[in-house]
């Protein structure tokens, strides 16, 4: 029997485990992965490829690195491929319907959310912001919109309260390896029906900006650490210790809500070993682990041993 031809389209560390469980298929051929061209990153701004583009190399798989999905000559080399199936996840750019049509079987998109609800670029991020308690994975067969083809397979998750976005997103990941398998040889062999979205609970979750991790402490306790858990690792959480001459960034890694407490919105109202507490808006929240600018990652009873941390100070 032959196997099935697949072009795997992906960027992010997201798409890894996919990639790999994809390969790892005796019945499938990954006949080759696309990715975004290498970028500028880190202090030094030197070009870095993918976390795709890494698991590629390291396998051996035919690699295209389109500047755009949309150029007549990648289309071309794609066509030439003469995949059976494109596989999509996190790979960064809208596909043409050009490039939808191409394969017999289409084009799937593993999706890290329930959908219809969190269609867009940072579903995981909002669903912790918005508190939610459960989430999931979700393969649809991609059409000309944002994240609203039909619905091939979708399987949920309980979220944990310990999760923040980057074990959120691991969980997910392999998730998305485990249910990606079986779906493309039903769909394939003809087992499922595309569903379509329902028409309800259609929401979209926008690219985060570094900005997004400004705590605001009018919020309640259990919002700011909702806005902890969705920006860890990036872009975390942050706010401003109240200081002279200048005020200093500090980003916060972990909190918890503490019932009750008396002062004004933003101010350090105890510190002990215990933790920093914070008065919010609802309740306070009692800082565990914390980071100063250009400083390490610290407990808070080691940043209260080398800061003369006042009752009474403000962060804004």
């Amino acid at each position: 029997m032959a196997k099935l031809r697949i072009v795997f389209m992906g960027t992010a560390e997201l798409a890894c485990p996919i990639l790999r469980a994809l390969h790892s298929q005796p019945d499938f051929e990954i006949v080759g992965v696309v990715t975004q061209p290498d970028r500028p990153q880190g202090r030094h701004l030197e070009l870095q490829g993918s976390a795709v583009k890494q698991v590629a190399l390291s396998t051996g798989l035919p690699l295209l690195q389109p500047e755009r999905a949309r150029d007549a000559q990648f289309l071309d080399e794609l066509g030439e491929l003469q995949p059976d199936l494109v596989v999509v996840v996190a790979y960064g750019q809208i596909l043409p319907q050009t490039l939808l049509d191409l394969p017999r079987f289409g084009c799937l998109n593993v999706h890290t959310s329930l959908l219809p609800k969190y269609r867009g670029a940072a579903p995981i991020q909002w669903t912790l912001l918005n508190g939610d308690s459960e989430t999931g994975v979700t393969i649809m067969k991609m059409d000309a919109g944002l994240d609203t083809g039909p619905i091939l397979a979708m399987k949920g998750i309980a979220i944990r309260p310990e999760d923040d976005a980057e074990t959120l997103h691991d969980r997910l990941a392999e998730l998305g390896a485990a249910l990606v398998i079986p779906t493309i040889r039903d769909f394939a062999a003809g087992k499922i029906e595309p569903r379509p979205q329902p028409a309800e609970g259609a929401s979209y979750a926008r690219k985060i900006k570094k900005q997004d991790g400004r705590i605001d402490w009018t919020q309640s306790a259990s919002a700011i650490v909702n806005r902890i858990r969705a920006f860890t690792p990036w872009p975390g959480a942050f706010t401003f210790l109240q200081a002279e001459p200048n005020p200093q960034l500090l980003k916060i890694w972990k909190a918890a809500v503490e019932l009750g407490g008396e002062g004004n919105t933003g101010e350090v109202i105890r510190c002990d070993k215990e933790g920093i507490v914070v008065r919010c808006g609802e309740e306070s929240l009692r800082i565990t682990e914390l980071q100063r600018e250009g400083g390490r990652r610290v407990t808070a009873q080691q940043f209260l041993a080398g800061a003369n941390l006042q009752i009474g100070t403000l962060l804004k």
